[in-house]
C-alpha cells in the first residue's frame, strides 16, 4: 500500500514525522483530504484539526492554530505557528494534551462558533480513540 510522509513542524520543533495512509487538513478554503498520488499544492491552513491515519491504522489528531502546507504526491509538509498532538500513552496524558490544544486554539481564534466546532471535533476524536 502506498503511503505519504507527513511532517508537522512548529517553530519549537517537530510534532509528528512518519508514514500515513491519508491526511485531512484545515485549509483556508475548507477542509481537504490528501491521499498518495495527490497533485502538488501549496496553501494556507486555518485554525483547526489535522486528522490522519497512521501506518498501523490508528486515527490521530493534531490541533493547529494556523500555518502552511506543501503537498506533493508522496509527502505532506506542515509548518504551523503552534500545534498540539492529541496522543498519549494513558488517559491522563491525552486529557492534558486536549487541555493544551484547547488553550492553543482559544488564543488563535476569536470566532467562538468556529472554535466551539473545532473543540467539539477534538473531544469527539479523543473519545473515539
Amino acid at each position: 500500500m502506498e503511503m505519504l510522509q507527513l511532517d508537522i513542524i512548529t517553530p519549537e520543533g517537530g510534532i509528528f514525522s512518519g508514514k500515513v495512509k491519508n491526511v485531512v487538513l484545515p485549509g483556508v478554503e475548507g477542509e481537504f483530504g490528501v491521499l498518495p498520488g495527490h497533485t502538488d499544492v501549496l496553501t494556507l491552513l486555518q485554525t483547526g484539526v489535522i486528522e490522519f491515519e497512521s501506518e498501523n491504522g490508528i486515527r490521530e489528531l493534531v490541533a493547529v492554530d494556523a500555518g502552511y502546507v506543501k503537498v506533493s504526491n508522496t509527502k505532506v509538509d506542515v509548518l504551523a505557528n503552534g500545534a498540539v498532538a492529541l496522543m498519549g500513552d494513558n488517559d491522563s496524558a491525552i486529557v492534558a494534551a486536549l487541555d493544551n490544544a484547547k488553550k492553543l486554539l482559544e488564543k488563535a481564534k476569536s470566532d467562538s462558533f468556529v472554535m466551539g466546532a473545532v473543540i467539539s471535533r477534538l473531544e469527539t476524536g479523543v473519545k473515539n480513540k
